[in-house]
């Protein structure tokens, strides 16, 4: 029996109300959960890019893009592979500070290439773009100085090259 491994899925769905809604429903209905979740529209304000992260075995992840393939607002479903794809997330974290510190917390944000985006008299906000191990780095980095509380976006992805996400009447196949 394979192991659960994490998954990315990327969507081209119908940018109106309920498709959200439908797709989550159908991970309910098949007691599988989202991970993470992100929604945008697309350069086609037709159409919205849905980046799902899940886990499961090789017959989850091929079940679920072929009950995805069946949902009618659903115009593409990819499978990202990891190693041909551009995969990010943002991070906003609320870091307690104490006096003194406000140099090496700003240090460490510079080093991890993160944005000090607000400071107050007893905490400093930062925010940083990168992938998962990033952003856990820095999470770990500054929890001695007290975390007072975490925000993040989700995974967005977007395949390297001609690894494109498009609509097979425009590109010509869904592969």
């Amino acid at each position: 029996m394979e192991p659960k491994r994490q998954f990315v899925l990327s969507l081209l769905v119908s940018n109106h109300f309920g498709v959200l809604t439908r797709i989550s429903g159908l991970f309910a209905r098949r007691g599988f959960n989202i991970d993470s979740l992100t929604v945008g529209v697309t350069e086609n304000p037709e159409y919205s890019r849905m980046t799902i992260v899940s886990q499961g075995d090789e017959y989850i992840r091929e079940q679920m893009v072929r009950q995805l393939r069946k949902l009618e607002d659903v115009k593409v479903v990819r499978l990202m592979p990891e190693d041909n794809t551009v995969m990010r997330e943002l991070l906003l974290v609320k870091v307690k500070l104490e006096p003194g510190k406000l140099s090496e917390i700003v240090e460490a944000a510079n080093t991890f290439r993160a944005n000090i985006v607000d400071l107050s008299p007893d905490s400093v906000l930062i925010e940083i773009t990168g992938d998962k191990s990033k952003l856990e780095a820095l999470i770990e980095y500054y929890k001695p100085y007290g975390i007072i509380e975490i925000s993040r976006t989700g995974i967005t992805a977007v395949g390297r090259s001609k690894n494109t996400l498009v609509r097979d009447d425009e590109k010509g196949s869904d592969v």
